[in-house]
């Protein structure tokens, strides 16, 4: 469940007042487009407003879905009556966005992904546009108002609230919306022969970051035999595992929860000409118990800028379920962090086969 925090109370403030000066068009029932801020859509939902939706990951977006959303039962009746479901958009080519012209964002500390929103907005909301973009100071830095500048005329900060602050962004730079979209972006990774395409929030972007470079020197030799060619690259970011798996012949599938990391994977694959499925989910929970023979993974241990491990340990438990015994499962991840144990408790025996001074790469086999 999502509750309000500092930094929504502050956007939903400081939105009110962005929505003073009046529009050139009045659109009194204009939607307003919120990103990354499950719990300030859910507000505005209840306080009677038009919302469009969107987040990165999976799970902020199916708590707004009308199946697992926020109940509003037990709310006092005058908060039900005009109370509406927010709609979550898949394409930033929704018509529906060229009526938005308020925004609201919960800061990414991805640069990258901040630009790929500001220039989405920019190209595909009202001329007349503002957005409301907030997080704790501790995580702002100069770079977001570069960002925002490169795609708004007037861009300034708010006053510091409970250690929060907010950024505004209005008048979108000529050309916002003529000129081409600069994501999805592309590189050729010569030692892997491999192009790869990377989003905004795609974790590593285009680079082979140092852990995955670890895993895939292990696994460029794996081959399936006969009958025991079914993997999953899980948690897929931009589809390089994928990609080394698929050319060896198995029948690899992309999964992940986040919405760059499928579109990322997808199109990496297309740029190889390979053939590899991909699918937004929650890690393995819903695929088919002892139906794959092989899992690759190099989980996150953040989630947005929280430490947090419990995605990674998700992740473990839903491959073991999904794995047929003696299925395998590959990870690699930071050697300070104690995944060892969970996987002889979760998958089944575990052996260490490389490691050097920040990462370690596992082995499991399915008991």
């Amino acid at each position: 469940m999502h509750t309000l925090d500092a930094v929504d109370d502050l956007i939903l403030a400081e939105a009110a007042v962005a929505e003073i000066p009046a529009p050139k068009t009045p659109a009194p029932d204009a939607p307003v487009l919120v990103l990354e801020a499950p719990a300030v859509a859910a507000e505005l939902a209840r306080r009677g407003r038009a919302v469009l939706h969107r987040s990165d990951l999976l799970a902020d977006e199916a708590w707004l879905s009308p199946e697992d959303g926020p109940s509003l039962a037990g709310r006092p009746p005058a908060d039900r009556e005009d109370a509406v479901q927010p709609s979550v958009v898949d394409a930033w080519d929704d018509p529906r966005l060229a009526d938005v012209r308020l925004v609201l964002l919960r800061l990414p500390a991805n640069l990258n992904a901040l630009d790929e929103l500001a220039e989405a907005i920019a190209a595909h909301c009202h001329p007349e546009v503002r957005l409301v973009a907030g997080a704790r100071v501790k995580h702002m830095t100069r770079g977001m108002n570069e960002v925002l500048a490169a795609h708004f005329a007037d861009v300034r900060a708010s006053l510091g609230v409970r250690k929060c602050r907010v950024l505004h962004a209005a008048a979108p730079l000529p050309g916002s919306r003529t000129t081409a979209p600069s994501w999805p972006r592309s590189a050729r990774l010569a030692e892997l022969d491999l192009t790869v395409v990377a989003y905004g929030a795609t974790f590593a972007g285009t680079r082979l970051d140092l852990g995955t470079r670890l895993l895939v020197d292990r696994i460029a030799a794996l081959r399936p035999a006969s009958g025991t060619d079914r993997a999953v690259d899980l948690g897929c970011g931009s589809g390089i595992l994928a990609a080394v798996l698929a050319r060896n012949g198995w029948r690899v599938t992309g999964v992940d929860t986040s919405r760059a990391a499928v579109a990322a994977t997808a199109a990496t694959a297309a740029a190889n000409g390979l053939a590899v499925p991909v699918r937004r989910a929650d890690a393995l929970a819903d695929w088919p118990a002892a139906d794959l023979d092989l899992v690759v993974c190099n989980p996150p241990f953040h989630v947005g800028t929280a430490k947090d491990s419990t995605p990674a340990f998700r992740m473990i438990r839903t491959a073991a379920r999904a794995l047929r015994p003696g299925g395998e499962l590959w990870c690699v991840y930071n050697a300070h962090l104690p995944y060892l144990p969970t996987l002889r408790r979760d998958v089944g025996p575990a052996e260490i086969v490389v490691r050097d001074r920040s990462y370690l790469v596992t082995r499991s086999i399915r008991a």
